[in-house]
């Protein structure tokens, strides 16, 4: 079902049982659960799927080992159950990733460990090899039924240096355990959208639209792309707008029904640095370690590249966060005391990505304290209107059972009763995922006439999906793009059957282009060539949308146009 379509259908019947606001991964699982079960819903995003918090996470797919000092125990207890579930349902997706800790002390931590637990310190500390003992035997205990994973283990000094010698000297030991790392987070969303769109005709949904009531309490869908406006009269309402809540409260709900701020965002940034020294030093391990302020930073291969991040900032307007030079400095000198005879070029940094954490409302001075756990409050406005659920709080790891929680909730207030379970079922190019890999590429390709080498690199991006893609690749000419990973087909699959709309949905979320640092402005241009004959956009409106990106890669990932041409010679090279 098309844009034009839903507002057609709304047009016939404006009555919905539940509009979602907000399609990040939270409120794209809401609405995955609720049609699933046969309601009526209608999911609204003012921008693009998955284009705010959820495209701006670390990409680690974990329990929460810091959160257990907070006492935290059930959260981490669900997200470890979580994970495994998305190892089980997303394999092509998310993948275990081994961890490793240097350790810099022994003892220290314990005392401030305890305080920290009981509430009487926000201040965070160095923690030692007894600390971080205790917390991995607890996470090993959370997880001893599945032992998906291996147990974690200890090095000494000598053995840990023998293995990463570019980690700083001073260590003392290091712990490895394993967690699970995504690929590509905004696919895994967009894939549940198609699951819960795929349940039938009463689940849509809209990206670039915005619900609005006016003064008299109507609502109506305002679609961004189109300029059409649609009346919509919505039983219940769920806000899932993450670091947006209140601001969207303030539109949905009448003054008299609003209530103190319900969250309270920090700002995550994060760098991906092209640095093959880097990259080797790691040995196919995530590094989790403490900078000299006692603050958790992470770094770990990624596409071929290294994550480093993440800061954690207090921020009031969550809608042009960007990664500030104080950020990117600290994160290189984080960098510079765990490896420190590695020298990082500023060169070397191919993009830059912030979001906003959806933290619950607090005033805590350390933003490490916040509680990292999810609820849901219903809001019920003193006059008539709908109910207005929100999902407050929540991590990404824990988006299936957080939706699951606001679905069930909204089910008993529509007195329906949850018919389907989301616990066991595959996510997209999980579906029938095949034991050996290599045959099921070998007979895909054989059935479809793709090669073996580009259905391999379809199912690593696509899982089995990619038969679909290939089906569709093999059915028209296909033709060559500056980047040779990709063809004119592929990339017109994605923009007839995935929502997009701008440029920036496309290089930014559907694939990986920009995050791995291999966009280059020859791959720019032909990609919009093939948008903007897609879309039938005239002259003004190509050039427009060029602005438009250009001007968003500058801003918000500090990749500039000269770095995008300059990548055009690389683009050459891939396509040899």
């Amino acid at each position: 079902m098309n844009r034009e379509e839903i507002f057609d259908g709304l047009r016939r019947s404006p009555k919905v049982d539940v509009c979602v606001v907000g399609g990040g991964i939270n409120g794209i699982s809401v609405f995955r659960e609720l049609a699933l079960q046969g309601i009526n819903v209608l999911l609204v995003e003012k921008h693009d799927y998955c284009s705010g918090a959820s495209a701006a996470l670390s990409r680690m797919v974990h329990g929460g080992l810091r959160y257990l000092e907070n006492g935290e125990f059930a959260l981490v207890k669900e997200s470890l159950v979580e994970r495994d579930r998305l190892l089980r349902n997303a394999p092509h997706l998310v993948a275990p990733l081994p961890t490793t800790v240097p350790v810099f002390d022994i003892f220290s931590g314990l005392a401030n460990g305890v305080v920290r637990f009981l509430g009487l310190t926000r201040k965070p500390s160095r923690r030692g090899a007894i600390a971080i003992k205790t917390g991995l035997s607890i996470y090993d205990f959370l997880t001893r039924k599945r032992a998906l994973m291996p147990r974690h283990r200890f090095r000494g000094r000598r053995a840990t240096l023998a293995k990463w010698p570019a980690l700083n000297p001073a260590i003392k030991s290091s712990a490895t355990y394993h967690d699970a790392w995504v690929r590509q987070p905004e696919r895994i969303g967009i894939e549940l959208l198609q699951d819960g769109l795929s349940a039938g005709p009463h689940a849509r949904a809209l990206n670039y639209a915005e619900l609005r009531r006016d003064e008299r309490g109507a609502f109506t869908i305002h679609d961004h792309i189109s300029g059409v406006i649609a009346l919509v009269q919505p039983a219940f309402i769920i806000n899932a707008t993450g670091g947006w809540i209140d601001i969207a409260n303030a539109s949905l709900l009448p003054e008299e029904a609003r209530q103190e701020p319900l969250v309270g965002g920090t700002k995550g940034s994060h760098l991906i640095i092209d640095n093959a020294e880097l990259r080797d030093a790691l040995d196919g391990h995530m590094i989790y370690y403490e900078n000299e302020d006692g603050r958790i930073c992470i770094l770990f291969p990624y596409l071929g590249k290294v994550l480093v991040g993440s800061t954690d900032i207090r921020v009031d307007d969550p809608e042009t966060v960007s990664c500030s030079p104080d950020e990117r400095d600290y994160i290189l000198q984080s960098l510079a005391f765990v490896l420190p005879g590695i020298r990082i070029r500023p060169e070397d940094i191919v993009f830059q990505f912030s979001g906003v954490r959806p933290l619950p409302a607090s005033k805590d001075s350390f933003t490490g304290r916040i509680p990292r756990d999810h609820f849901c409050t219903i809001i019920d406005p003193v006059e008539d209107g709908p109910p207005v659920l929100c999902m407050i709080g929540g991590k990404w790891t824990t988006f299936r059972s957080f939706g699951e929680l606001a679905a069930d909730m909204t089910l008993e207030r529509l007195k329906q009763v949850r018919r389907v379970t989301t616990i066991a079922r595959p996510i997209g190019g999980g579906r029938d995922f095949p034991v050996s890999s290599r045959d099921w590429i070998s007979q895909t390709a054989a059935t479809t006439g793709v090669t073996q080498a580009r259905m391999a690199e379809l199912f690593e991006r696509y899982g089995t999906d990619a038969e679909m893609i290939a089906r569709f690749i093999a059915d028209g000419n296909d033709g060559a793009l500056p980047h040779a990973g990709y063809s004119v087909r592929e990339m017109l699959f994605l923009i007839r059957h995935e929502a997009v709309e701008h440029l920036d949905d496309l290089l930014l979320r559907r694939t990986t282009l920009a995050i791995s640092g291999q966009l280059s402005l020859d791959m720019t241009e032909a990609v919009l060539d093939l948008i903007a004959s897609e879309k039938q956009w005239a002259p003004p409106l190509r050039a427009a949308e060029r602005k438009r990106f250009l001007t968003l890669m500058t801003e918000r990932h500090r990749v500039g146009l000269d770095a995008l041409t300059a990548r055009n010679e690389q683009g050459v090279e891939y396509a040899k």
